[in-house]
């Protein structure tokens, strides 16, 4: 039995990727990081193998937006991609609105609660961290 495999891709088509297994750590990210690099109040993620994942059109522009993060994003339409943390290796998360399927993963927490814009309600019951997971 092969594992799914998600596609996903930026608002203009220039960036496409893959990505195989499915993903954990599906969660809103409400830190001053991703909302800025987002533009957004917060941003969904998932976490898939970095082994498992591959751009299959066009090239992924990065910028490093903190000593041990990597932010991907598409150089002409600007859609933010994904995440690496070098302490994670292993792991790349995607910005869930960007798979082709984004409605199969709904994200089931919010992490970095603590620094939520403060006209942002959270009142879906999800369990709430002030930092990251477990945090």
């Amino acid at each position: 039995m092969s594992e799914p495999v998600h596609e996903g891709g930026c608002l203009c088509g220039g960036v496409r990727y893959a990505a195989a297994g499915n993903p954990w750590n599906l969660c809103y990210c409400h830190c001053a990081s991703c909302r800025r690099a987002a533009g957004a109040g917060s941003v969904p993620w998932g976490t898939f193998a970095r082994a498992r994942f591959r751009i299959s059109r066009g090239t992924l522009a990065e910028y490093r937006s903190s000593a041990h993060v990597v932010r991907g994003f598409c150089s002409t339409c600007g859609t933010a991609l994904t995440y690496r943390n070098e302490q994670r290796p292993e792991e790349i998360d995607v910005t869930l609105p960007t798979l082709d399927e984004a409605a199969r993963f709904e994200p089931r927490m919010h992490v970095w609660a603590a620094e939520k814009l403060p006209w942002v309600v959270i009142a879906d019951g999800l369990p709430q961290h002030a930092g990251g997971a477990g945090g």
